[in-house]
């Protein structure tokens, strides 16, 4: 069973072997066990100490032992840029571990955004990212993430986040497919609260980082590392998920999204979906996020007077949308679990022909949606798709006309 450290964004210390940990310092001249001593940090040395993000790793054998990395392949292409609604099925499932199995659909400046589809799991393989931070939201299959700072189980209902640089490697339960946001910006952080208050949305005591785990394996290895967009590998002789204990604030979590603490209308209005916001990575604009990780989880809608799926909308967001399991209550069909929706700055969307019709005249009693999870990647900059995504037969090319029957209803009198 994993064993985890609770409370997001904590200064954490674990080890696996008693007296790993070195007392009172964090690099003495021999560290106990003929461990070596490594800070990984994930900021700046000197950015404020309430954003200053690093771990000390004490570990079999420094990262800096392994074979030079040699080109594998560019993992992003070329793209294309178009202010339509675009919309995919469910990405098939191959026979290919997650690095492989990674489909690059959308990216700008501060993100990237992947769908993971994999059926093989990673033995003798391991990855780290140089480029972003990966947060992995599973929709089929669970996953046991063995990172270096420990091991992680994440399935459907569950997010979990690998930060940049650190080494992990993804076993499956089976068929498994999930999404990523790759996170070049400032680190996901919980948002604050406001007038919400003290509680509320997702609370840091449920953020889980594993305690420490290590693997003390030898043979021929292979590294791959993401840098500047493609794919580099290595040969190694050992297993780099080596570190025996560690402390620090750096360090990979997860989080179930049922403990998610909804905040919802209990008068009129839609509320607007910055209030299901999970995690945030923010810009220099106050109030402006690189990317915003919003769910739509299982809630009770009792708005008085209101038409409650999300209404037509046009905004200077960017939205990348999926659907983890259940129904979305502003689509009636074509979205289903596993597919992805991207609507882009301004391009106007909402709720479907056949949705407007039904919700319109629905009796407004209170009501549970219960069987519903789905989320959004929300970026302050446009996301343009992949050519690959564009032309992959799960591209719903007739998504436009699921709008097109909505009748003109107007009366002057």
């Amino acid at each position: 069973m994993t064993n985890y450290l609770s409370g997001f964004g904590n200064e954490f210390a674990t080890e696996a072997v008693a007296g790993a940990l070195p007392v009172g310092q964090n690099s003495p001249q021999r560290v106990a066990h003929g461990l070596y001593a490594e800070q990984l940090s994930g900021t700046a040395f000197t950015a404020p100490r309430v954003v200053n993000r690093r771990s000390w790793l004490y570990r079999i054998r420094p990262a800096v032992h392994h074979e030079p990395f040699v080109p594998v392949r560019a993992l992003w292409g070329e793209f294309e840029e178009t202010p339509n609604q675009i919309r995919w099925d469910p990405f098939p499932i191959g026979e290919t571990d997650f690095v492989d199995g990674l489909l690059p659909i959308c990216a700008n400046d501060v993100i990237g955004v992947y769908v993971y589809a994999a059926s093989r799991s990673m033995t003798d393989r391991f990855f780290y990212d140089s480029d972003g931070e990966l947060l992995i939201v599973p929709q089929q299959g669970s996953l046991t993430i063995h990172t270096e700072l420990g091991i992680i189980g994440v399935e459907p209902g569950e997010i979990a986040v690998i930060q940049r640089g650190i080494r992990f490697r993804v076993e499956v339960s089976g068929a498994s497919r999930g999404y990523i946001c790759e996170n070049y910006g400032p680190l996901l952080r919980i948002p604050d609260l406001g007038p919400i208050g003290a509680n509320g949305l997702a609370n840091p005591r449920d953020f889980l980082t594993p305690a420490a785990a290590y693997e003390a394996r030898e043979g021929d290895f292979r590294l791959v590392n993401k840098f500047l967009g493609k794919l580099h590998e290595a040969r190694i002789d050992h297993s780099p998920l080596d570190v025996v204990a560690w402390h620090g604030n750096y360090a990979p979590y997860k989080y179930d999204l049922r403990r998610f603490n909804t905040i919802n209308t209990v008068s009129f209005d839609h509320p607007d979906p910055s209030i299901f916001t999970v995690l945030t990575s923010p810009s220099e604009i106050a109030g402006t996020a690189n990317v915003d990780f919003v769910i739509f989880p299982p809630r009770w809608m009792v708005g008085e007077h209101t038409f409650r799926p999300p209404y037509f909308h046009r905004n200077i967001m960017n939205e990348y949308m999926g659907l983890i399991f259940g129904l979305y209550d502003a689509k009636a069909e074509g979205f289903v679990p596993g597919g992805a929706s991207l609507h882009n700055c301004m391009s106007g969307h909402g709720p479907d022909a056949a949705t407007f019709e039904q919700a319109s005249t629905a009796a407004l009693e209170p009501k549970y949606l219960g069987d519903t999870l789905a989320f959004m990647f929300e970026s302050r900059h446009v996301l343009r798709p992949t050519k690959q995504a564009m032309d992959a037969p799960q591209r719903q090319r007739d998504y436009w006309k699921c709008w097109q029957s909505l009748q003109k209803h107007f009366s002057p009198v």
